[in-house]
């Protein structure tokens, strides 16, 4: 291979992985949205069942899941702090 081979190469490896960066956050706050309206689908479904609603476990479910997207986005702003220092 010639070398302008393997800058091309070089090149396209690196652009694929910057296509999958990312990819995981997304995931993630996905995943933790779909999770909330199923949590909320079913404490609807406990309280018309049983007149009751689990107030200690809502607020614990939504301060872990409004934190876990804190830290996310904390992480997220971080690595943008990096690259611009660059």
């Amino acid at each position: 291979m010639t070398q302008e081979e393997l800058l091309k190469e070089a090149i396209d490896n690196i652009l694929k992985s910057k296509k999958r960066k990312g990819q995981y956050s997304k995931f993630i706050v996905v995943l933790i949205i779909i999770l909330n309206i199923l949590f909320t689908l079913g404490v609807f479904y406990v309280f018309l069942r049983t007149g009751n609603e689990p107030a200690a476990l809502v607020g614990c479910w939504f301060s872990f899941t409004t934190g876990e997207l804190f830290f996310l986005s904390f992480i997220k702003r971080e690595k943008i702090k990096d690259k611009k220092g660059e």
